[in-house]
């Protein structure tokens, strides 16, 4: 079975990717604060508290969005409750049962 992502999908993962981004270059911003404070320029820490806080910021969007992708490939998949529904063997299974009830009269 091949799967194709949605319009809409694509548009999550695409965000995803620059979520991911944005977590990148506040990370390397923290890292130069961190390590202007750390050689004594105590100026930067308002800019290194900044920092952390846009990092946590972007941080939660990265686990957002990924929590929203993943549920959309599930869905995709037909996945309920950590289960994927295998629609071909209800199929079957529901024919056997009325062919049952057929023979049975």
């Amino acid at each position: 079975m091949k799967m194709e992502l949605s319009f809409k999908e694509a548009a999550q993962v695409d965000l995803l990717a620059e979520t991911e981004r944005l977590y990148r270059e506040v990370a390397e911003e923290l890292a130069l604060a961190t390590r202007r404070v750390s050689a004594g320029d105590l100026a930067d820490v308002t800019g290194a508290v900044r920092a952390v806080k846009d990092l946590r910021a972007a941080f939660q969007m990265v686990m957002d969005e990924r929590t929203r992708v993943e549920k959309l490939r599930k869905q995709v998949a037909g996945v309920v409750n950590d289960y994927a529904v295998d629609l071909e063997l209800a199929r079957d299974e529901i024919g056997r049962r009325l062919a049952r009830l057929r023979d049975a009269g």
